[in-house]
């Protein structure tokens, strides 16, 4: 993998850890206020989506190392 090409990555992964974190503490709110609960489950399913993504670009930076 080139160095843009991480480059390109760790900064994707930066912005979509942000999302995550941003989405995290709109649930929050949203559950303290007692906002709709199907609007906090769609959030929530989005968040894990994001999490998924974010581990799979993980994956990408940090190769697997066979033992």
């Amino acid at each position: 993998m080139s160095d843009q090409e991480q480059s390109e990555i760790r900064l994707e992964f930066a912005k979509l850890k942000q999302e995550h974190t941003d989405l995290d503490a709109a649930i929050n709110a949203m559950m303290a206020v007692g906002c709709d609960p199907l609007q906090i489950q769609r959030m929530k399913k989005k968040k894990l989506g994001l999490k998924d993504r974010l581990k799979a670009l993980e994956d990408k930076i940090i190769p697997d190392i066979i033992a």
